[in-house]
C-alpha cells in the first residue's frame, strides 16, 4: 500500500518475507481463542441454568461481538504484514508500517546503540527472526519484524558497523 504522503521519494523499500503472515496468524488465532472462549463462558452457565444473569441475549451479544471485532482483525493481518518494510539509505535506516496509522521512522546510524536479533519458537521454526535498534531516545526505537535469519544476520553486522563507523566519526 502506497504512503506517498509520508515516505521520501524514490525508496527501494526491502519487505519482509511472506511467511511471517504464518507467525501472525498463529498469533491472532491463538490470542482470539482464548478470548472468545472465556467471553462464552456466562453464554454456557446461562445454557446450563447456572446463572439467571445476564439476560441469554447480552451472553449472546459479547462473545459475538468479540468474533466480529477478531475477524475483522483477521482480514487486516494480511496487509498490515505487506505494508512493513525498510530501506538502507547513506546516512540513516527507515522502516515502515501500519496501514490505518502509518508510520515512517528514520533511525540515524550515528545514533543506534545496539542492535539486536530476537527469534521465538515458531519464527524459529520458519527461519525468520525480527531486528531489533536500540537508541537513546525510545522513540527512535525500531524493530523490523518476519526477516529471514540470514538477511536479519547481515542487518544486524551491517547496521553494527556502520553504526560503529558514524560513532567514531562525531
Amino acid at each position: 500500500m502506497p504512503t506517498e504522503a509520508i515516505d521520501p521519494p524514490d525508496i527501494a523499500w526491502q519487505r519482509v518475507s511472506p511467511t511471517y503472515l504464518t507467525v501472525r496468524l498463529v498469533e491472532w488465532a491463538l490470542a482470539n481463542l482464548l478470548a472468545v472462549l472465556v467471553l462464552s463462558a456466562p453464554l454456557v452457565f446461562v445454557l446450563l441454568g447456572w446463572w439467571l444473569w445476564p439476560p441469554l441475549w447480552l451472553a449472546v451479544t459479547i462473545p459475538a461481538a468479540m468474533l466480529l471485532v477478531a475477524l475483522w482483525r483477521l482480514a487486516l493481518i494480511p496487509r498490515q504484514v505487506r505494508a512493513i518494510g525498510y530501506a538502507e539509505r547513506d546516512d540513516d535506516l527507515l522502516v515502515r508500517s501500519g496501514i490505518f496509522f502509518q508510520r515512517t521512522l528514520a533511525v540515524p546510524y550515528g545514533r543506534m546503540q545496539y542492535v539486536d536479533i530476537a527469534v521465538g519458537p515458531m519464527e524459529r521454526g520458519l527461519g525468520l527472526c525480527t531486528v531489533k535498534l536500540h537508541t537513546a531516545s525510545p522513540g527512535t526505537n525500531a524493530r523490523i519484524p518476519g526477516l529471514p535469519a540470514a538477511e536479519g544476520a547481515r542487518l544486524r553486522e551491517q547496521l553494527a558497523a556502520r553504526g560503529e563507523a558514524r560513532l567514531a566519526g562525531l
